[in-house]
C-alpha cells in the first residue's frame, strides 16, 4: 500500500512529478500559484514535510512559511488579503497536505477573493471563562 506522501498531490508537485507555477522554494517550503484561484495572485505555500494537519508539522517548517506568506502578500500588491489554512474535511480542507493560501481581496465585493460568513456566538463571561480554562489546561499537555 502506498504511503500518503507517495500519493499526495502536493508532494508530487514538490518532487516535480506534477507541474506547477513556482513562485519560490526554500529548503522547507514550496510556494506556487493556485490553479483555481479565488482572485488574481491567489497563491499556495506548502511545507515540504508531509502532514495532513497543522499540529503535525514541525515548528521549524511552520516558522519558514509565514515569512514567505508575508513576501508573497507584499509582492501581490493588494493592500487587503487573507492568509487561510484549513484542517480537516469539515473545515474545508480539500488536499490532505497542510497548505496556506494567500488570497488577495482587491475590492469590497463578493465577486473576487475569499468570501466568508462569520457567525459569531454570544457567550457569557462565565462561558468564555470555561473555554479559557479548557484551553489553558490543554496547553499543559506534554505532547505540545
Amino acid at each position: 500500500m502506498a504511503s500518503a506522501a507517495a500519493s499526495c498531490l502536493f508532494c508530487k508537485i514538490i518532487k516535480g512529478e506534477i507541474p506547477s507555477l513556482k513562485i519560490l522554494e526554500t529548503e522547507l517550503s514550496y510556494a506556487f500559484m493556485d490553479i483555481n484561484p479565488l482572485a488574481k495572485g491567489h497563491s499556495l505555500i506548502i511545507p515540504k514535510f508531509h502532514a495532513e494537519k497543522l499540529h503535525e508539522v514541525p515548528d521549524e517548517s511552520l516558522a519558514d512559511v509565514m515569512p514567505i506568506a508575508k513576501k508573497i502578500a507584499l509582492a501581490i500588491g493588494s493592500p487587503d488579503y487573507n492568509i487561510l489554512q484549513n484542517n480537516g474535511a469539515i473545515a474545508h480542507q480539500v488536499v490532505k497536505h497542510v497548505h496556506f493560501h494567500v488570497i488577495p481581496k482587491p475590492a469590497e465585493s463578493d465577486k473576487e477573493g475569499l468570501v466568508i460568513g462569520w457567525p459569531q456566538q454570544k457567550l457569557t463571561q462565565e462561558q468564555l471563562q470555561e473555554e479559557l480554562s479548557k484551553i489553558t489546561a490543554g496547553l499543559t499537555n506534554p505532547r505540545l
